[in-house]
């Protein structure tokens, strides 16, 4: 098994994160996350999964297909501390080649910094109507 990489930053690992996606790479994918029973990921109207071996069963689900995603991220908001950091984003999918853009979907990314780099603890993403990305409050409380 190749060497998985050490991820300098939670940008870094996020990057890594949604160029994996875009290419529905598995094993780049796997790259990112902690190797923990403690992560979880939450896709689209999906259900909650828990552990290692369900958060890459159902991304090999969803890969399963061959298909190559183009992923935009929009509105991202962070928060940082020294072994953690949360990442919120708005994220417009499209099958690559195609113009129209699936519904966005709003996600939360969670990171941590442990001994082998930033490492993906928590994906959550949930659909959200088009029109109501403008409509976010943008003052933190």
């Amino acid at each position: 098994m190749p060497k998985k990489p050490i991820y300098t930053s939670p940008q870094e690992a996020e990057a890594a994160f949604y160029e994996a996606l875009a290419r529905g790479d598995l094993e780049a994918m796997m790259t990112v996350w902690a190797e923990d029973e403690e992560v979880v990921c939450v896709h689209p109207g999906g259900p909650r999964l828990t552990g290692y071996a369900l958060v890459r069963e159902g991304w090999r689900h969803i890969f399963e297909g061959g298909g190559r995603l183009k992923v935009q991220l929009l509105a991202l908001s962070t928060v940082h501390g020294p072994f953690s950091a949360v990442h919120s984003v708005i994220e417009q999918i499209a099958a690559a080649g195609q113009k129209q853009l699936a519904a966005p979907v709003v996600a939360t990314n969670v990171y941590v910094r442990g001994a082998l780099g930033w490492r993906m603890i928590v994906h959550h993403a949930s659909p959200v109507p088009p029109s109501s990305i403008g409509d976010a409050p943008q003052i933190l409380h």
